[in-house]
């Protein structure tokens, strides 16, 4: 490095370049490489030349830049302390579209570290003319000043409405049906960063009229284009009814169930949250992912995705699906969910958060549950503090079901509900009576534990007169 600074001031403009293009490929390399060039001195000398030189060694000062603001927002500080981001904001307005882009890069990968960085490349005046960098021709320079500003607004709201008050949503979303696979994945991305902070922003992006043409990048060829779309709908949706409303309306969720069918892994996670989240906020919206088939996808989401977080995920999804009504626990119950949720929850190497969203799922469901034949295999299966709810469950419905009450019998439940030993006075045992008190006393006692054993003492005991 020592040798190559000189080399920064030579009189010959190709080894100026040159040096400032090793230095970049350096500095790229690892962080301890940036640390030197920011401890060399470097960075004040290649900011100074931003101003003065020609296009190609702009180009190659501003990868520099780049290339140490990229490994760590300490770095990145050092950047900018230098005074770097006027200059960078300068080459925004060059004439050469290949040192915008440049500048574009490098601005980006300052600000995406945290909000400072991002604050300080806004108060640089950036944003506007990234906004008019997405309208060049050239594609390199849309796709990368796409990037830049999805880096800026995913922080906070405050940033995200600086980069929509200088008109960007209208200009991205002109962009959905572009044919080139990496500016729409970069489209994407920077719309869902605005929609996600709040009710307004995400109003903001849709009323842009990007539904439904949006839908089609669901089954775009690029694996980063569907996941990006996907979390994009998945964060319009989460705000309010409304805005799911919107989505469902215009084929939104039918769409994504499609799209849990087609993905895998964390492509498909997007996805199941975007259902679970429309499936959250109402009774008609939860119906609207039954009716789409949404249950049976992530029931077979939930069983096929070897990963923890995306199994977490789907159970998750489901109890929002089946807490409504019994007939939405119903439609989730008939879908063979409830063993699987059980399976999650007893995994001895499932993660917490497995195991806490596959309980709070089954607890959501089980108790709007009054379909009886897809509890009874939980009454062999669940541990107490699941058996409560599902014998809760047969409580509720028992005594007003003369066919259920004789089925329960004949399918061995009641003999089940005679082995559980319950604590006198909690909640369980108060289920047990009631269910016991549904049947003839001598029903009940044939199916007590050990009332066989009495039966042949008694008979053994039986003198015939």
């Amino acid at each position: 490095m020592s040798l190559l600074r000189p080399l920064l001031l030579d009189i010959v403009p190709t080894i100026q370049q040159t040096a400032a293009l090793a230095l970049g490929r350096l500095a790229n390399y690892n962080d301890d490489l940036a640390e030197a060039v920011v401890k060399g001195d470097i960075l004040p000398q290649l900011v100074y030349s931003l101003a003065e030189q020609n296009r190609f060694y702009k180009k190659a000062a501003a990868f520099v830049l780049r290339a140490v603001a990229k490994h760590s927002p300490q770095l990145a500080q050092s950047v900018v302390d230098c005074g770097a981001l006027d200059a960078l904001v300068i080459c925004l307005e060059e004439f050469d579209p290949g040192v915008k882009e440049s500048a574009a890069w490098a601005l980006g990968y300052i600000a995406r570290h945290n909000s400072e960085l991002a604050q300080a490349v806004v108060d640089a005046g950036a944003v506007p003319l990234l906004v008019l960098c997405i309208q060049e021709p050239e594609l390199s320079l849309k796709r990368i000043a796409a990037s830049a500003l999805s880096d800026i607004c995913k922080h906070s709201p405050e940033l995200a409405q600086t980069v929509v008050d200088a008109g960007a949503i209208a200009h991205l979303a002109q962009m959905i049906l572009n044919p080139d696979a990496k500016l729409k994945r970069q489209v994407f991305s920077a719309l869902s960063q605005i929609a996600k902070h709040s009710v307004d922003l995400a109003e903001m992006v849709v009323e842009a009229e990007i539904f439904p043409a949006v839908l089609t990048g669901l089954k775009d060829h690029d694996e980063y284009v569907k996941k990006n779309v996907a979390t994009l709908i998945r964060e319009i949706a989460k705000h309010t009814p409304e805005l799911s409303q919107l989505i469902v309306n215009a084929g939104g969720v039918a769409a994504m169930v499609d799209y849990v069918g087609d993905t895998k892994g964390n492509v498909r996670l997007p996805g199941i949250m975007m259902l679970g989240y429309v499936a959250a906020h109402s009774e008609n919206l939860a119906m609207a992912v039954i009716v789409s088939k949404g249950v049976v996808q992530l029931a077979i989401a939930l069983s096929e995705e070897p990963e923890d977080h995306i199994q977490a995920a789907s159970a998750w999804a489901l109890g929002q699906i089946g807490r409504h009504t019994p007939e939405h626990s119903k439609a989730v119950a008939v879908a063979n969910v409830l063993p699987k949720l059980l399976q999650c929850y007893l995994r001895a190497d499932a993660s917490e958060d497995l195991q806490t969203k596959a309980k709070k799922a089954l607890k959501n469901i089980l108790q709007k549950c009054v379909h009886l034949p897809a509890l009874e295999p939980l009454l062999h299966d669940a541990p107490p503090n699941i058996l409560k709810h599902v014998v809760g469950q047969f409580s509720k419905v028992l005594p007003h079901d003369s066919k259920a009450r004789r089925l329960f019998v004949t399918s061995s439940g009641l003999k089940k509900i005679q082995e559980i030993k319950a604590e006198p006075g909690t909640a369980l045992a108060e289920y047990i009576n009631t269910i016991n008190n549904c049947y003839p006393e001598e029903i009940v006692k044939y199916y007590s534990p050990g009332y066989s054993d009495a039966l042949l003492e008694r008979v053994e005991q039986y003198q015939p007169q």
